[in-house]
């Protein structure tokens, strides 16, 4: 989602690192350069005067023209800055009640319903939690079918209500069910509507006073930019909201959404939908998103990724194995198969830093559909030209091409791509940081 403001900054930056030494005329002409990159990826403009501003006042300070790397000096402050207007910190879950009610608002379309499926997984799954999911939308027929189908699919509960009517009655029989069930959060996937009206907020008004929640959530669209950040301001009027979860961040919205969402709304980014999946979501953390926008890419979330989806002794033998220059490509194939656990390769791609070696393997041009056409032309190989590729002559490759469905210019891609990770991953595998 940053990656056109990632790329303008960047610019921004080279700049700032070829001058030997900085004055105020080149750290003004560097902020402009970011004031228009922040306008034109669509942060609101009060954002980005108060982040200009505060940028310029540490900035031009004795202690940072003269330094021996003035250029670091700016980007770190920049990077201070950005942390700042995007909350500061990861801000936790309030989860002391039992059941603690956790009740999701918004407009109709910002995916709220795959949102409360989305968290109710990340629940059990991070903090081994028993989630019930509560279909509280009356007003579209196929909301609660929509969540109990997630529910099904993803192992999770979801409350029966048996055609009930009426919303505040559906909610309060979920929390009580809930409690005697022994659950320890119920999730209420509210309804929406296409603009924020009397009607919408008087039923999830009495919603939350029928079910005193902990968490009141706000589920807005990156896709709609300022729009999810009037529509925050609309429902923080009206409801105590404690936070937001902000859908499609693996879009190509501008992020003025993100960047703006926690100044102007005054409520921390919690939570980030990153793909279609389930499974793709995330805690929001501002030092790290901050550092993506910059290039230096968020590589500890994409550990932490790993670690919870892979095989740590496969893993291993796998970076021992590019170590010692033996990578194959039965390995690769089995890569691709962790791979798909993780999620979309542009999303995985997008967490690593614009630098070194993996700059290279970032411009990769590897579709997210191509890992299963990769895996059958592996597949039609023999033992040996998965271990030693250098043995697929014309007729091999059309044996192969032929077994596998593509064609031999697709495999020759492979054998290719398949060269050139191993021979970055074998740099980045010795890479210390």
């Amino acid at each position: 989602m940053f990656d056109s403001l990632s790329e303008r900054l960047q610019r921004v930056f080279k700049e700032l690192r070829g001058e030997g030494h900085l004055t105020e005329f080149h750290v003004d002409q560097a902020l402009k350069e970011i004031r228009v990159a922040l306008l034109e990826a669509d942060v609101h403009v009060d954002v980005v005067k108060s982040f200009t501003q505060a940028v310029r006042e540490r900035a031009v300070g004795h202690e940072v023209l003269t330094s021996l790397s003035p250029a670091q000096q700016v980007l770190k402050i920049v990077q201070d800055e950005l942390v700042r207007i995007l909350g500061g910190q990861a801000t936790p879950l309030s989860l002391k009640k039992r059941p603690a009610v956790i009740l999701l608002v918004g407009l109709q379309g910002s995916g709220k319903t795959t949102s409360a499926a989305k968290l109710a997984l990340h629940l059990k799954t991070t903090l081994r939690k028993q989630v019930l999911l509560v279909p509280a939308d009356v007003h579209r027929p196929a909301a609660t079918e929509q969540l109990r189908t997630l529910a099904k699919e993803n192992g999770l509960f979801c409350f029966d209500p048996k055609g009930e009517p009426d919303a505040v009655v559906r909610a309060k029989a979920a929390v009580k069910e809930a409690k005697l069930f022994g659950y320890d959060v119920a999730i209420l996937d509210t309804a929406g509507r296409l603009h924020v009206d009397e009607v919408l907020m008087e039923e999830v008004a009495r919603i939350r006073e029928a079910t005193e929640p902990e968490e009141i959530l706000f589920v807005a669209d990156a896709m709609t930019g300022q729009d999810a950040v009037r529509s925050a301001g609309a429902f923080g009027a009206r409801l105590p909201l404690t936070g937001v979860i902000l859908t499609k961040m693996d879009g190509d919205a501008r992020g003025g959404a993100a960047l703006s969402l926690a100044t102007v709304a005054r409520r921390p980014l919690k939570f980030a939908g990153v793909g279609e999946k389930v499974k793709e979501f995330e805690v929001f953390h501002p030092d790290r998103a901050a550092s993506r926008i910059l290039g230096m890419g968020d590589v500890l979330s994409l550990v932490e990724k790993v670690q919870a989806e892979t095989d740590e002794k496969a893993a291993l033998r796998t970076v021992e194995r590019l170590r010692r220059n033996e990578f194959t490509l039965d390995d690769l194939r089995d890569q691709f198969r962790q791979l798909k656990k993780l999620g979309s390769l542009s999303s995985l791609v997008g967490h690593l830093p614009k630098v070194g070696p993996f700059k290279q393997l970032r411009n990769l041009d590897i579709p997210d559909d191509a890992t299963k056409r990769f895996e059958a032309m592996i597949d039609s190989m023999t033992a040996e030209e998965r271990e030693d590729p250098r043995v697929l002559d014309g007729s091999r490759k059309r044996r192969v091409a032929s077994g596998s469905g593509t064609s031999v210019p697709e495999l020759n891609q492979l054998l290719k791509q398949y060269l050139e990770m191993k021979k970055l991953m074998k740099g980045a595998a010795r890479m210390r940081f």
